[in-house]
């Protein structure tokens, strides 16, 4: 027997597997860092690329508006910010830095939560950005058409930055990098466009694809013309400790990020009927909306017609009214689908996305979900419900009517890229 580790919540889930039955434990590549977490911050911020150092930038710019991440995402802004405030400093000592927390349409983050994650920096200027209340500037439009409306405070900041990390992302390419602008700090209406059915629909809407992906293209127009200054990205281990930082221009140093990235997480898919899988533990197993996302890397290497065993903690439940409600009334899956894909990019609804992709994902295997959600929400979720992971694979077991069943490990289902 070969023991697996699948990351769940802030712990992990171990499992026995039979190793004449393991097909594959497909997992990032170990990369050792150079420096301690905050030196490599530093380092990056001293050798930008394809920008000045930010406390060039800085002078002479006293509105500083900083985009932070929220909640649902692990980004280590203590260690990330103190360096970046260091700089501006630097350059300009009277600067007013306001943190803005690029929630895009997610649910606002908790004052213990912003804590959590700010620590003694909580006690700087924030602000939530809120996708539907929030004061809107309108820039123009995008690539595809969508129109650009724009946080206010991000629209005329002297100078916008942002934080963030990489890894790969579903249908976005890569996180990080546009990403803290659009959707970060958007309006629903001009996310809802740029999330439209015809776009998640497109080939290269998939996880490690940047050139030629739609999505992609109009965030990154959309960090254009928000004249997003400056980032700062790190690239982080299943630990969720920097093993690399990225600085400079929004879009060369975020590439130098995503190659980086890509080079550690690209993995051959190795086919079998049952693939196990994670959401990649706290903060993105926190709802069953974001537990979509782990899902994809196992689709890319389940055999049409296996199970997929997702293991997502789930505590905050659904993570997506609209998402949940989808699944409730309409239990017929074709019916779902082609409702969605009917849709014009403007009449794209919240969550649309999310639901678009599940969808896809059960047209091919079957689901099994692993979690502290309740047993009826995954099932309105059109998912088989198991109490632990060793429930659920004799579960999928029953399901194939094959003991014997093939089976693939992914400890960590946002940490690889998985290929043909």
């Amino acid at each position: 027997m070969t023991e697996v580790k699948f990351l769940y919540g802030r712990a992990s889930l171990a499992l026995d597997l039979p190793e004449d039955r393991l097909a594959g434990v497909l997992q990032a590549r170990e990369f050792q860092p150079e420096a301690p977490e905050d030196e490599l911050v530093r380092r990056a911020l001293f050798e930008p690329i394809g920008t000045p150092r930010l406390k060039d930038l800085a002078r002479g710019r006293d509105n500083v508006v900083l985009l932070i991440s929220d909640h649902t995402r692990p980004v280590p802004s203590k260690v990330i910010l103190p360096p970046m405030l260091e700089e501006i400093r630097q350059g300009n000592p009277q600067a007013r830095v306001t943190l803005l927390v690029a929630t895009g349409c997610h649910r606002a983050s908790t004052p213990a939560e912003m804590e959590e994650k700010l620590g003694s920096l909580a006690g700087l200027p924030l602000v939530l950005h809120d996708c539907d209340r929030s004061e809107f500037v309108s820039l123009g439009h995008l690539p595809s058409g969508a129109e650009l409306r724009l946080n206010r405070l991000a629209a005329e900041a002297d100078l916008l930055l942002a934080e963030g990390f990489i890894e790969p992302h579903f249908f976005a390419g890569f996180s990080g990098g546009r990403k803290s602008v659009f959707p970060g700090c958007t309006n629903r209406l001009s996310v809802m466009a740029n999330h439209c059915a015809a776009f998640i629909a497109h080939p290269r809407a998939r996880a490690g694809l940047l050139e030629g992906n739609p999505i992609h293209e109009d965030m990154l127009d959309a960090a254009r013309q928000a004249r997003l200054a400056f980032i700062v990205n790190v690239a982080m281990d299943a630990d969720k400790k920097i093993i690399r930082a990225f600085a400079g221009h929004y879009d060369l140093a975020h590439l130098a990020g995503a190659d980086f990235v890509a080079g550690l997480a690209r993995v051959r898919a190795r086919p079998a009927d049952i693939v196990i899988t994670t959401n990649g533990g706290w903060p993105l197993d926190q709802n069953l909306y974001q537990a979509v996302k782990g899902l994809t890397a196992a689709e890319a290497t389940c055999r049409p017609g296996g199970v997929i065993i997702m293991a997502a903690r789930g505590e905050d439940g659904a993570g997506g009214e609209t998402f949940l409600k989808t699944f409730r009334e309409e239990k017929d899956l074709g019916r779902l689908k082609a409702a969605i894909l009917a849709r014009r990019p403007e009449e794209t609804i919240p969550d649309q996305w999310q639901s678009q992709i599940l969808a896809r994902v059960l047209s091919r295997a079957r689901v099994i979900l692993v979690t502290e959600a309740p047993r009826e929400m995954a099932e309105d979720l059109h998912l088989d419900y198991a109490p632990s992971l060793a429930e659920a694979l004799t579960m999928a077991e029953t399901f194939l009517g094959n003991g014997r069943a093939s089976i693939t490990a992914i400890p960590d289902g946002l940490g690889v890229i998985v290929e043909a």
